[in-house]
């Protein structure tokens, strides 16, 4: 399972949106500078985002973006594949003609870790992401994320805003 940059580049920008929420439209420039993302990469980016209703734009003097849903209704899952990132374990990009236009012997595994992975991204809320990167700078503990069993647990792991 390879996540590349355009993925978390989507998370994090997104983040980084939500937690300005309530204070108006926010410039992708400003997000560019935070995050050190590139501004024409953002730009492909929220086309995307914008294009799969999970941001929406304001033109004109202080224009920008802004989230087009409440956080708790967006999943990372959403974000990702929003910006057509694939999560996918398997060689064969779920074809299932990894060997011999056949399924390998070690496809269903891939296919599984797939659908684990999924869950979880999909479990996520962007407002959970908030909520722990607001404690963070608060000093605060960290809020807990789910784990892939769906439970809650502590962690230190934190997209930086």
């Amino acid at each position: 399972m390879r996540l590349t940059t355009r993925g978390r580049f989507a998370v994090t920008a997104v983040l980084d949106l939500a937690m300005r929420a309530g204070q108006g439209p926010v410039a992708l420039a400003d997000i560019s500078a935070r995050q050190k993302i590139s501004l024409s990469y953002l730009e492909q980016l929220f086309g995307k985002l914008r294009k799969n209703n999970l941001v929406s734009s304001v033109r004109g003097p202080g224009g920008g973006y802004l989230l087009a849903r409440p956080a708790e209704s967006v999943s990372v899952a959403d974000i990702i594949l929003a910006v057509d990132e694939p999560i996918d374990a398997t060689s064969c990009g779920g074809k299932e003609n990894c060997r011999d236009d056949g399924k390998c012997i070690t496809h269903d595994l891939w296919q599984g870790l797939n659908e684990h992975i999924f869950d979880y991204l999909r479990a996520v809320k962007l407002s959970e992401l908030v909520a722990q990167q607001r404690s963070r700078l608060a000093g605060q503990p960290v809020v807990e994320v789910r784990d892939l069993r769906g439970a809650r647990k502590p962690t230190d792991a934190a997209l930086p805003v």
